[in-house]
């Protein structure tokens, strides 16, 4: 994941580049023309800029100056193993050069610019995969297929659930989860979400979450010491999380809980 800023303009020339990664780049400042394999785009704010692994591509700004891109890259065997779920095909490639902005990516939109106020590593997996899986559903017409978890995996995700409940209060990845369900990072995460119902990183903040409200109903431990025991990095994510989720402060909430 990249914040790239552009201050190119018409009197910039254009240059051909290379896509080495599978690219998905949401567009939040500024206008381009893009041009690659699959054809030409003008780019805008809320579109969704979209690059094949290995392919050549142009940006230019013909009527004006400027734009701001927040770009992920995905590897060919990572993208293969999301787009054989999420798209029904492992080959799969982007025929369209990019996705308009639509009213049903609002929410993915402002997730990606919030991402970077959020210290969890593994919220950030969680969200780089479900984008991924969310772009290819769109772009696929929804033509992937998802199965009934399996004994195996019912048993396996049961295994990370158990980790998470011990180790809530520690810093946990994907990658950790997924080696002791014996999976990929991306199986792991789609098997959860069937398993469970949420992702793993939304399972592990409400479970954070609770504990540390349960604790400010019960105890005068200062708020600062709670979040931390929660496992929370910092008192400010802490505060916005509490309140998004409970509707109070965690100060409030103690108040009301002790009327």
């Amino acid at each position: 994941m990249s914040d790239f800023i552009c201050r190119f303009g018409p009197q910039d020339p254009t240059f051909e580049e290379q896509h080495g990664d599978v690219a998905i780049s949401a567009v939040i400042a500024g206008s381009f023309h893009y041009r690659c394999e699959s054809g030409r785009a003008l780019l805008h704010p809320g579109s969704f800029l979209l690059g094949n692994a290995g392919t050549c591509f142009e940006c230019g700004h013909d009527h004006g100056s400027g734009d701001r891109c927040i770009a992920f890259h995905f590897s060919g065997e990572l993208f293969e193993e999301i787009a054989a779920s999420a798209a029904g095909s492992h080959r799969y490639r982007f025929a369209a050069p990019m996705l308009p902005a639509r009213a049903d990516l609002t929410t993915l939109l402002v997730e990606i610019e919030t991402l970077a106020a959020d210290d969890s590593r593994m919220a950030a997996e969680d969200f780089c995969l479900r984008l991924a899986e969310t772009v290819l559903e769109k772009t696929s017409d929804g033509r992937g297929r998802d199965t009934a978890p399996t004994t195996s995996e019912r048993r396996r995700i049961g295994n990370a659930l158990r980790h998470i409940e011990t180790h809530a209060d520690q810093p946990l990845d994907l990658a950790t989860l997924a080696g002791i369900a014996c999976m990929s990072k991306y199986h792991f995460l789609r098997s959860f979400r069937r398993v469970v119902g949420s992702t793993p990183y939304q399972y592990l903040l409400g479970l954070r979450l609770r504990r540390a409200a349960v604790n400010l109903a019960v105890t005068t431990t200062p708020v600062a010491d709670v979040a931390y025991a929660a496992g929370f990095g910092d008192l400010s994510t802490f505060n916005h999380r509490f309140r998004a989720n409970f509707g109070y402060s965690p100060s409030q909430f103690r108040r009301s809980r002790s009327n």
